[in-house]
Protein backbone atom coordinates (compact mmCIF):
# COMPACT_ATOMS: atom_id res chain seq x y z
CA UNK A 1 0.00 0.00 0.00
CA UNK A 2 1.27 3.47 -0.84
CA UNK A 3 1.96 5.61 2.18
CA UNK A 4 1.58 9.39 1.78
CA UNK A 5 4.48 11.52 2.95
CA UNK A 6 2.40 14.21 4.61
CA UNK A 7 -1.21 14.88 5.56
CA UNK A 8 -3.08 16.76 2.82
CA UNK A 9 -5.48 19.62 3.71
CA UNK A 10 -8.53 17.42 3.12
CA UNK A 11 -7.33 14.76 5.56
CA UNK A 12 -6.05 11.22 5.50
CA UNK A 13 -9.38 9.41 5.27
CA UNK A 14 -10.10 10.96 1.88
CA UNK A 15 -6.61 10.10 0.61
CA UNK A 16 -6.79 6.51 1.86
CA UNK A 17 -10.30 6.14 0.43
CA UNK A 18 -9.05 7.30 -2.99
CA UNK A 19 -6.15 4.84 -2.85
CA UNK A 20 -8.52 1.99 -2.07
CA UNK A 21 -11.11 2.94 -4.67
CA UNK A 22 -8.86 3.98 -7.53
CA UNK A 23 -5.67 2.00 -7.14
CA UNK A 24 -7.08 -0.95 -9.08
CA UNK A 25 -6.07 -3.33 -6.29
CA UNK A 26 -9.57 -3.91 -4.97
CA UNK A 27 -10.89 -4.69 -8.46
CA UNK A 28 -8.06 -6.98 -9.54
CA UNK A 29 -10.18 -10.08 -8.92
CA UNK A 30 -12.89 -8.58 -11.13
CA UNK A 31 -10.41 -8.22 -13.98
CA UNK A 32 -9.59 -11.91 -13.73
CA UNK A 33 -13.29 -12.78 -13.79
CA UNK A 34 -13.86 -10.46 -16.76
CA UNK A 35 -11.07 -12.16 -18.69
CA UNK A 36 -12.80 -15.49 -18.11
CA UNK A 37 -16.08 -13.96 -19.29
CA UNK A 38 -14.27 -12.65 -22.36
CA UNK A 39 -13.32 -16.26 -23.08
CA UNK A 40 -16.95 -17.29 -22.68
CA UNK A 41 -18.03 -14.61 -25.17
CA UNK A 42 -15.40 -15.79 -27.66
CA UNK A 43 -16.79 -19.29 -27.18
CA UNK A 44 -20.29 -18.03 -28.01
CA UNK A 45 -18.90 -16.38 -31.15
CA UNK A 46 -17.30 -19.67 -32.19
CA UNK A 47 -20.56 -21.48 -31.52
CA UNK A 48 -22.36 -19.06 -33.83
CA UNK A 49 -19.64 -19.37 -36.48
CA UNK A 50 -19.93 -23.16 -36.25
CA UNK A 51 -23.74 -22.88 -36.55
CA UNK A 52 -24.29 -24.78 -33.32
CA UNK A 53 -27.73 -25.60 -31.98
CA UNK A 54 -29.58 -22.45 -30.86
CA UNK A 55 -30.42 -23.84 -27.42
CA UNK A 56 -26.75 -24.56 -26.74
CA UNK A 57 -25.84 -21.01 -27.79
CA UNK A 58 -28.55 -19.59 -25.53
CA UNK A 59 -27.23 -21.60 -22.58
CA UNK A 60 -23.73 -20.23 -23.20
CA UNK A 61 -25.07 -16.67 -23.50
CA UNK A 62 -27.03 -17.13 -20.25
CA UNK A 63 -23.90 -18.34 -18.48
CA UNK A 64 -21.95 -15.28 -19.67
CA UNK A 65 -24.75 -12.95 -18.58
CA UNK A 66 -24.86 -14.63 -15.17
CA UNK A 67 -21.10 -14.24 -14.81
CA UNK A 68 -21.31 -10.54 -15.72
CA UNK A 69 -24.10 -10.06 -13.19
CA UNK A 70 -21.86 -11.67 -10.59
CA UNK A 71 -19.10 -9.16 -11.35
CA UNK A 72 -21.63 -6.34 -11.22
CA UNK A 73 -22.89 -7.51 -7.82
CA UNK A 74 -19.35 -7.82 -6.50
CA UNK A 75 -18.43 -4.28 -7.60
CA UNK A 76 -21.63 -2.92 -6.05
CA UNK A 77 -20.90 -4.74 -2.79
CA UNK A 78 -17.37 -3.32 -2.73
CA UNK A 79 -18.73 0.16 -3.40
CA UNK A 80 -21.28 -0.08 -0.62
CA UNK A 81 -18.76 -1.56 1.79
CA UNK A 82 -16.05 1.03 1.15
CA UNK A 83 -17.34 4.24 -0.38
CA UNK A 84 -20.89 4.34 0.94
CA UNK A 85 -19.93 3.18 4.42
CA UNK A 86 -17.36 5.99 4.64
CA UNK A 87 -19.97 8.56 3.60
CA UNK A 88 -22.51 7.31 6.13
CA UNK A 89 -19.97 7.26 8.95
CA UNK A 90 -19.12 10.91 8.27
CA UNK A 91 -20.93 13.90 9.72
CA UNK A 92 -21.90 15.58 6.45
CA UNK A 93 -25.62 15.15 5.83
CA UNK A 94 -25.06 16.43 2.29
CA UNK A 95 -22.57 13.63 1.57
CA UNK A 96 -24.94 11.05 3.09
CA UNK A 97 -27.82 12.29 0.90
CA UNK A 98 -25.59 12.36 -2.18
CA UNK A 99 -24.39 8.79 -1.55
CA UNK A 100 -27.92 7.56 -0.84
CA UNK A 101 -29.17 9.08 -4.11
CA UNK A 102 -26.26 7.42 -5.90
CA UNK A 103 -27.17 4.03 -4.38
CA UNK A 104 -30.83 4.38 -5.36
CA UNK A 105 -29.74 5.24 -8.91
CA UNK A 106 -27.49 2.19 -9.04
CA UNK A 107 -30.24 -0.09 -7.79
CA UNK A 108 -32.64 1.38 -10.36
CA UNK A 109 -30.14 0.71 -13.14
CA UNK A 110 -29.55 -2.85 -11.96
CA UNK A 111 -33.26 -3.63 -12.23
CA UNK A 112 -33.45 -2.62 -15.91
Amino acid sequence: MCMPLDIPPWGMVVLIQRLIMHSGVCHHDKLLRLKKIEGQIRGVQRMIDDERYCVDILHAVGAAIGALQGVETSILKDHLDACAKTAFMGKSEREKKKKLDEIFGLIGNLRK
